[in-house]
């Protein structure tokens, strides 16, 4: 027997009543764990409808914040949500939808460098990005961890969806082999779309997750759903698993496809700034933090009064202990390992506030 409470009954009720889901399924629900890449365009209606259909956990990966042009679409925002980030202004969003949900909060963007430690915390992967790199990453991390992989994509008037990776079906590679040329590739930069579109389709994405938490329909593998709305005419094209592309995953993909996307976010430089700068900088009545990412011993011999110690070979594992709502400037000995960091904290985390110190102490007086 289930432990539903009364409240959960009546919340989830139009659910008990379907015998293809029952109390049996509302559990199978409540038990899955679901990671859902982007909280934008496709990321925000699969968030709200796994949320309010009773999905246990629900992880959100997202390193951005929002912004003025996202509110036409990412419905889970409004204009007082502009400037935060997006995990935090959706969970907020979807707790008042749903309480009962644990919303684990994933302010980074996907990469190599985490990607595997992400999937594996989670049954089902649904990606709601908008570039290449990151679909093929996500296809080969859950090629290698078993993880089915429900996947949409939008263009101006027109959306697809299809699920990979579900039940030894095939996968985003036995589709796309390759990714497209930087020539063929959209800029979605650049390119308009229609706002009700991630709706649509982002809807249909959480249908299939559903379906697959639940073992319910005919999931979308080996089918590529796509919807034209100017026309609102759809069509299903099939396609079989390809017994080579099929087996590439982390270990064994080109890791080049997982770079150069002509619509991945456009990262800000850091600004490398002299010791005279930072010693103005500290003078200030709100000085910045200093994150020092030397080893230990070479912070317990010297280091700048109050700074941070994260050493580089931990900063990643440690990237949740820096600020992102403050100025952040990094150092190290000679200024080499502090670029390291920056560019770490900036392509993996997607970190928009932070300095670093040129030539690092070798030129900050009294060092």
């Amino acid at each position: 027997m289930s432990d539903f409470s009364a409240a959960e009954r009546q919340r989830y009720r139009r659910h008990l009543q379907l015998a293809e889901i029952g109390e049996a399924g509302q559990q199978r629900l409540r038990q899955a764990r679901v990671l859902v890449i982007g909280a934008g365009g496709l990321g925000c209606p699969i968030l709200q409808y796994l949320a309010a259909a009773g999905v246990g956990t629900l992880g959100l990966a997202d390193a951005d914040q929002v912004e003025l042009t996202n509110l036409p679409r990412q419905i889970l925002y409004g204009p007082a949500d502009v400037g935060q980030l997006k995990v935090e202004a959706a969970a907020r969003a979807l707790r008042r939808l749903n309480d009962l949900v644990t919303y684990e909060l994933h302010a980074v963007r996907v990469s190599p460098a985490n990607v595997r430690e992400l999937v594996a915390a989670y049954d089902v992967v649904v990606d709601g990005s908008d570039n290449f790199p990151t679909r093929y990453l996500l296809n080969d991390a859950c090629v290698s961890l078993g993880r089915p992989l429900v996947s949409g994509a939008i263009y101006k008037f027109e959306g697809q969806v299809s699920v990979f990776n579900y039940q030894g079906g095939p996968t985003y590679r036995c589709l796309f082999p390759e990714p497209p040329s930087a020539a063929e590739a959209p800029d979605c930069n650049t390119t308009g779309v229609l706002n009700v579109l991630p709706g649509l389709i982002g809807t249909v994405q959480a249908t299939e997750a559903l379906k697959v938490v639940l073992g319910l329909g005919d999931v979308l593998s080996g089918r590529l759903w796509i919807l034209d709305t100017l026309s609102f005419q759809s069509r299903t094209l099939r396609f079989r698993r390809d017994p080579v592309q099929s087996l590439l995953n982390l270990d064994s993909a080109n890791p080049a496809d997982y770079f150069d996307a002509s619509c991945a976010p456009a990262l800000p430089l850091a600004t490398a700034i002299s010791a005279s700068d930072l010693q103005a900088l500290l003078a200030a009545a709100e000085p910045p933090l200093l994150l020092d990412v030397r080893g230990r011993l070479e912070y317990q011999r010297r280091h700048l009064p109050g700074a941070l110690l994260l050493p580089l070979p931990e900063l990643a594992a440690r990237a949740a202990e820096v600020p992102r709502t403050r100025p952040v400037v990094v150092y190290c000995q000679s200024g080499v390992r502090s670029a390291k960091a920056v560019e770490l904290l900036q392509r993996d985390f997607g970190f928009a506030n932070l300095q670093t110190l040129s030539g690092g102490l070798e030129e900050y007086p009294g060092f």
